[in-house]
């Protein structure tokens, strides 16, 4: 695997490092690397130095620079002279750069190649909000990924999540770029009635997919039209598992749920760091777990799956300790 070296001027790359885990999870052969007010170039080289040693492949590493030209930058480039035909700097570093590059390992095996990838991600990533500040060429680029290109036929699902953030960095960046939908479509009564919220979904929307958020009378709707929607890949988001078992039971045709978030609220119980479940959550996972369905309970690609009946198991256990 290639490793990664995250280097940057005072504790960027520290942040930038902790947001990246918090997004796809945590990284093998990646370190980050600080030049700190009281340091000097040699002190960023040695650093540099005891990271690459401690990759389980040195021969192909990828730094991940804040500024061309800066100190970093210039001992990084000191560093590359030796390994030009296997090492590779990228500058102007920020969030969707790094995500793509933890992507882009498990397909890409060399560092020029997940170079050049990346460049792209990391000019979409920069964009403005009002959208009329957009650049027309940007806009006209963006549209251009959202066609209805694709022979009839109903949608194919690329994931199912239940997440009671909906559409977040997570969803945006690790399983947008696990699962590569054309359409994430959020579920939800609640949210379609919301204007305010309808709203920034669309505008969380990753580069070259749209966002769209529908009542779950309308997802059974559309899930059964097999004209209109072959070649595109949707990406579904429920805020409980209430919404997810209505859907089910009505027909959207799902084999596997991914349990990613269930904020905790009074009267929940909370089994594990992500999961807060009610006595009526319980009971709507048994039933989907009755109709057939298998549960992937994870927070982002990277996590090991958790075992949803010990899950369950232990909430409705501390449920009981309540009463």
């Amino acid at each position: 695997m290639v490793g990664i070296i995250i280097a940057s001027h005072g504790e960027f790359a520290n942040g930038i490092l902790q947001s990246g885990a918090m997004i796809f999870g945590e990284q093998e052969n990646v370190k980050a690397v600080t030049l700190m007010p009281s340091e000097g170039p040699d002190d960023v080289k040695a650093k540099m130095k005891e990271a690459i040693a401690s990759f389980d492949n040195q021969d192909e590493v990828l730094f991940l620079v804040d500024l061309w030209g800066g100190t970093p930058f210039n001992q990084a480039n000191s560093l590359l002279e030796d390994h030009k035909d296997k090492w590779a700097i990228v500058a102007g570093m920020n969030l969707p750069m790094v995500i793509e590059a933890y992507a882009s390992r498990f397909s890409m095996n060399t560092a020029h190649e997940i170079a050049a990838h990346i460049l792209g991600t990391a000019k979409e990533g920069v964009k403005v909000q009002p959208e009329e500040l957009e650049p027309a060429a940007t806009s006209v680029k963006a549209a251009a990924g959202l066609s209805n290109a694709g022979a009839p036929g109903k949608f194919e699902y690329v994931l199912a999540r239940i997440d009671s953030r909906l559409l977040h960095g997570q969803v945006a960046t690790a399983w947008t770029k696990t699962t590569q939908p054309t359409r994430i479509i959020v579920v939800s009564d609640a949210v379609a009635k919301d204007d305010l919220r309808k709203k920034l979904i669309q505008q969380a929307a990753p580069p070259g997919v749209k966002a769209h958020v529908v009542p779950i009378d309308k997802m059974i709707e559309l899930a059964k039209d097999d004209q209109h929607f072959g070649g595109q890949r949707a990406l579904l988001l429920f805020e409980n598992p209430q919404d997810a078992l209505r859907a089910v039971e009505g027909g959207v045709p799902l084999t596997t749920i991914n349990v990613g978030s269930m904020a905790h609220s009074p009267g929940k119980v909370q089994p594990n760091k992500v999961l807060a479940f009610s006595q009526e959550d319980i009971n709507t996972f048994n039933k989907l777990k009755e109709i057939g369905l298998n549960f992937d309970v994870r927070k982002v690609p990277n996590d090991s799956k958790g075992n949803m009946d010990e899950i369950v198991k232990k909430a409705q256990e501390e449920l009981k300790k309540q009463k």
